[in-house]
């Protein structure tokens, strides 16, 4: 891959993350995060279990999509309680695309609920932050970007950034907002 391709999407997500995480108020982060997670609960909501399952080729169901965000979003509240006690979090950063070990057989519901409590107390951990809380802990993330290859042909492009809390916690609202998008799109994708 182009050297320069890869600089520029670094220093892109790297501008994002100081200007829309680490620059902004500890309230306000809590309030963009929240209201990605809104989002996405109003989409899940009227989605029946016969549906979530559903797949197109070459994508994941709803249900997998909100098994992964379960998956990454659990450990991710580990990891920003440890930045808030001023720690990087032992070990490496949670993997890219983790699911369960069986995404399609845990009940619609209980993931549902699953995914309503991890969301629950990251914004209630995000609101016990006094708003002037500083640390030089630092947490790492597995990027990923697309990126245009030599070909002109869309490619993922990964790797592995340190971030501060806020920035680390406004991953989510990204994490958030790139899945409902992939949702919609396979539930669109199905009701045709």
């Amino acid at each position: 891959m182009n050297a320069d391709v890869v600089a520029q999407a670094k220093a892109k997500a790297r501008e994002y993350f100081e200007t829309k995480g680490t620059r902004l108020s500890a309230p306000t982060v809590h309030q963009r995060i929240a209201e990605a997670f809104g989002a996405l609960d109003a989409f899940l909501e009227p989605i029946p279990a016969a549906a979530a399952r559903a797949a197109i080729r070459g994508e994941w169901s709803v249900q997998e999509v909100v098994d992964h965000l379960v998956e990454t979003h659990r450990p991710g509240l580990d990891e920003l309680r440890c930045l808030l006690a001023g720690h990087r979090p032992p070990g490496d950063a949670i993997p890219a695309g983790l699911q369960s070990k069986a995404p399609l057989l845990r009940p619609w519901p209980w993931l549902r609920e699953e995914l309503a409590r991890v969301h629950g107390d990251i914004l209630l951990t995000l609101a016990a932050t006094p708003p002037d809380f500083v640390t030089d802990a630092r947490a790492p993330i597995v990027m990923v970007v697309n990126v245009t290859d030599e070909r002109g042909q869309a490619v993922p492009l990964h790797w592995v950034e340190e971030l501060d809390w806020k920035a680390y916690a406004i991953v989510w609202r990204l994490h958030v907002i790139d899945h409902l998008k992939q949702a919609k799109k396979i539930h669109a994708a199905l009701e045709r």
